[in-house]
């Protein structure tokens, strides 16, 4: 099951379709570029894509930074996690745009390179699912950390009064027990330590289950798609309620 989380969010080439737009071979929001044959491919970073009603002024800003996962890798953007939490969002009466701020392939070193260019416009909520990239490269766990633990500091360092959330990944069997253990351990650490809230394993329920997931087996289908939202809204529903 773990295996086909951590390949889920390896990406590289081919059409990557991110909230309401999309672009060929990268992300919705990235100078990084995507994964190809293992390494990072440089391009010009795209507008971050807003689920919501993008004319709209004076909402609040729920900015979800991620791999292939959060991209909405081979679905139609309306269907990826983002624009389902968007309506949910809309049928809570939460006040709030949803930006999805995915990009294939990306590692923590590579989401910490663009976190800065993604800072530039305004961020209420921080939504991070980053690391499994590096899980899946077998990439040092404390070089990981460092790297998440970066991020949050700039988010802190930029948007002070963001609200932050940082979705629990994990590693393949393959690597071993130590390392699966001490790379699961990492993500609880790191929000405590933060003060970011956790997000609970985002594809409980999907990974492992082929009839939730598309051709490939790895990435979620349109029906994984709306488990893979309510996982991530019993998190992040509270967040946003405590601040209307």
């Amino acid at each position: 099951m773990v295996a086909a989380v951590m390949l889920a969010c390896g990406g590289g080439g081919g059409e990557v379709r991110t909230g309401g737009a999309s672009t060929s071979g990268q992300g919705a929001a990235s100078p990084a570029g995507s994964a190809v044959g293992g390494k990072e491919r440089a391009s010009q970073p795209a507008r971050p894509e807003s689920a919501g009603d993008a004319t709209r002024t004076g909402r609040r800003r729920v900015v979800v930074m991620g791999t292939s996962l959060t991209a909405g890798l081979g679905l139609d953007p309306a269907d990826a996690y983002t624009t389902l939490l968007q309506h949910k969002a809309d049928s809570a009466g939460l006040d709030v745009e949803i930006v999805n701020a995915g990009y294939s392939g990306e590692t923590s070193a590579g989401a910490l390179r663009r976190v800065d260019w993604l800072l530039r416009e305004p961020v209420d909520v921080f939504v991070l699912e980053t690391g499994a990239n590096d899980g899946l490269r077998a990439l040092n766990v404390d070089s990981t950390r460092a790297n998440i633990e970066a991020i949050l500091a700039r988010v802190k360092a930029a948007r002070p009064a963001a609200r932050v959330l940082i979705a629990q990944m994990e590693a393949p069997p393959n690597l071993g027990s130590r390392y699966t253990s001490e790379f699961r351990a990492m993500f609880p650490s790191i929000a405590e330590r933060s003060g970011a809230t956790l997000i609970p394993f985002i594809l409980e329920g999907v990974a492992g289950h082929a009839d939730l997931n598309q051709s490939d087996g790895i990435h979620p289908n349109e029906t994984g798609e709306r488990i893979v939202a309510a996982n991530i809204w019993k998190s992040l529903r509270p967040v946003l309620e405590a601040r209307e």
